[in-house]
């Protein structure tokens, strides 16, 4: 049961990675088209990448490390301000604004977890 799973686990793997280089390919194919390169279609190839590296980790260790959806969600929010231009009110920017700060936050934590300072048992490591 459990070579299934993750055979499966990598199946699934295999299909992100694809479906990201489709992608990938396809914004790349898209600003050579428009002959202009703006700054959300450069966060744009950055998801790509956090994502490639994300399925690349996996692959390695058949485990997801938590910093690369939390960085790949900070680039996604980033993008969605610049996205919005002028046309959001500022309540919805202080509430954007707030959740890049706390996944800030979470990824200062994660990082801060090997710190001898925080004296915390590197062996029960499961993140």
């Amino acid at each position: 049961m459990r070579d299934i799973l993750k055979k499966v686990q990598l199946s699934g793997a295999l299909i992100v990675l694809i479906c990201t280089v489709i992608g990938f390919g396809l914004e790349i194919y898209e600003m050579f088209n428009n002959r202009m390169i703006t700054l959300p279609d450069l966060l744009l190839l950055f998801i790509y990448l956090e994502v490639l590296g994300m399925v690349t980790s996996f692959w390695g260790s058949l485990k997801v490390q938590l910093t690369y959806p939390l960085f790949i969600a900070l680039t996604a929010l980033a993008r969605l301000i610049i996205l919005q231009k002028k046309d959001v009110s500022s309540a919805s920017l202080l509430y954007e604004g707030g959740a890049i700060l706390l996944i800030a936050i979470a990824i200062l934590f994660l990082r801060l977890r090997r710190s001898k300072i925080l004296k915390i048992d590197a062996s029960k490591d499961d993140i």
